[in-house]
């Protein structure tokens, strides 16, 4: 299938990810169709290919039908505000695209008898109580917090996605997202990342949430995409942990994103919000064994790359 040339539908397909996944399908010669609603996703995103004539980019919420014509083979559905302050904002719409969003993208592949790629996240983990986090892990999730929004929403996808494997015999993939970064994410996106970045670009301080000591794992965006990848094409019809396992706290992200951009910015500490995860690491060893995927990006050089992206883009904005 790897081989055949595709037509793959990405919805969020002007997002961050989303139009990473869309350069990569069009870069390896297949066509692609890009469904977003624009509610955090940009036409900025898709402008180095949007005029490849493989490529296509409707305007559309994913949580109302669409009839597509033609045949498509592949759908990866990666339409959702993905960051706390976006789902915060849009709650409902965030349950309705894990809900309405995954009911009608599986439908489109139930009836093109398309592969169909679900982006989960580590957050269907919660606040984990076992570190690092395996698939097998059931989670630590507080369903009516103000996160269980974008979390219990992830976490129906799952189940949805699968029910539609066990009935219809749709050919699914669930990959679990960890904390990713680079190039198109916006300055406001309000991730920990885009938050120091651009706080430190505009010698602002740095707001560390807590006490700081809470970790993450951080994913180079190319890294992720070339994951995305090899789950696609696999025989697995299980969740995957796709992320990079070097586990830092945000303190400590904090000091190298200073000493990454000369920054004199001082670093102040806020309360930690509701249900903020205190450590966030994935277990790649089913990516490691299976798909022969681990991360190659190293962090400074990816947030390099990062911080050079930012840097031109609030250029353009003074």
């Amino acid at each position: 299938m790897q081989k055949k040339k595709l037509r793959v539908l990405v919805t969020g397909g002007a997002g961050f990810i989303g139009s990473h996944l869309c350069e990569r399908f069009l870069a390896d010669g297949h066509r692609v169709i890009a469904l977003d609603n624009f509610i955090t996703g940009s036409t900025e995103n898709v402008r180095a290919f949007r005029s490849d004539r493989r490529f296509r980019l409707v305007r559309h919420d994913i949580s109302k039908p669409i009839s597509l014509a033609g045949p498509i083979d592949l759908v990866l559905h990666f339409a959702s505000p993905a960051s706390p302050p976006d789902y915060l904002q849009f709650p409902i719409q965030t349950m309705k695209v894990g809900a309405l969003g995954t009911h009608n993208a599986l439908g489109i592949a139930k009836k093109k008898k398309a592969r169909f790629l679900l982006a989960s996240t580590s957050e269907v983990y919660g606040d984990p109580l076992v570190s690092p986090q395996p698939e097998s892990y059931w989670g630590h999730v507080n369903p009516v917090g103000p996160r269980g929004v974008y979390d219990e929403a992830k976490r129906f996808a799952e189940a949805l996605a699968l029910a539609y494997h066990r009935q219809h015999r749709v050919d699914v993939k669930i990959i679990r997202i960890f904390n990713t970064y680079g190039p198109r994410m916006r300055p406001e996106d309000g991730r920990v990342i885009p938050n120091f970045i651009a706080q430190a670009l505009h010698g602002r301080p740095l707001t560390v949430y807590g006490d700081g000591r809470q970790t993450r794992s951080y994913c180079y965006v190319d890294d992720l995409v070339e994951g995305i990848v090899r789950l696609a094409f696999s025989k697995l019809n299980r969740p995957v942990n796709i992320g990079n396992p070097n586990e830092m706290t945000v303190a400590g992200l904090a000091r190298v994103i200073l000493k990454l951009t000369g920054s004199k910015s001082r670093i102040v500490r806020r309360p930690l919000p509701v249900d903020d995860p205190k450590r966030r690491c994935p277990d790649i060893r089913i990516a490691r064994k299976e798909l022969g995927w681990s991360p190659r990006v190293d962090l400074e050089p990816g947030l390099e790359r990062t911080i050079a992206y930012f840097r031109g883009i609030l250029r353009t904005k003074r």
